[in-house]
């Protein structure tokens, strides 16, 4: 099942992406969009099966996470760096660290692609955005904004207890395309980095509409 199949019709439309090396990936990011980039874990094949290379049977992210407790300071933006590291691990998994070139606020699919479609008709100007195969959305914004979204969404008039909307800052990361966490499949673009969406919003730009949708969203599953 795609992206669109599962928030229903009228969800905007995710371009065709074709499959890249994660290599690849996480030399473009570095060298395109200056972003720091580490190699986490990946998937190896026992008996058939998939498995994470952390080696914990109930690993939640599969192939999809830090591979060590030190990664914040193995992020780097040099290309060079990034080919030696996928050089030793061409599967690694493709991550990037929040709270530096950018921050991301995190909200469940369905509320991501409604807020999405309003914030188009309102013309507001969007970095890229990643789906993630635990139907979430993550829209990038300029670092340092995971700080203030639980004072705005305070004026909005919501306690961000309430709604399931994520600010991911320094100290934490994201998980970039083209990697795949486990059996579920792989994290996309809903809207790609290019040219265009190089200059990020603040995260306050963002904020009222992503709290609507997650408050919408919040509402309807209480009436259910």
């Amino acid at each position: 099942m795609n992206v669109e199949e599962t928030i229903g019709v009228g969800a905007p439309h995710i371009p065709q992406q074709r499959g890249e090396r994660l290599l690849d990936a996480a030399v473009r990011y570095a060298e395109d969009r200056h972003w720091d980039v580490f190699a986490g874990t990946w998937l190896e094949a026992e008996e058939g099966r998939e498995r994470c290379s952390c080696a914990e049977p109930a690993c939640p992210a599969p192939g999809a996470h830090p591979a060590r407790p030190d990664w914040a300071t193995q992020a780097t933006g040099s290309a060079v760096a990034v080919r030696r590291l996928w050089g030793k691990h061409p599967r690694a998994s493709v991550l990037l660290p929040t709270g530096r070139s950018f921050d991301a606020l995190d909200v469940p699919e369905s509320a991501g692609f409604l807020a999405l479609a309003r914030m188009e008709r309102m013309e507001i100007q969007l970095g890229p955005i990643t789906c993630t195969p635990f139907r979430r959305m993550l829209f990038f914004v300029l670092p340092g904004g995971a700080l203030k979204v639980a004072d705005h969404i305070r004026k909005l008039g919501w306690a961000p207890s309430t709604l399931d909307l994520l600010a991911r800052g320094e100290g934490d990361y994201v998980v970039a395309p083209p990697t795949r966490i486990g059996n579920r499949g792989p994290v996309q673009w809903a809207r790609q980095p290019t040219a265009a969406n190089r200059w990020l919003p603040d995260a306050e730009e963002l904020v009222s509409a992503l709290a609507y949708a997650c408050g919408r969203e919040s509402a309807i599953l209480r009436g259910r």
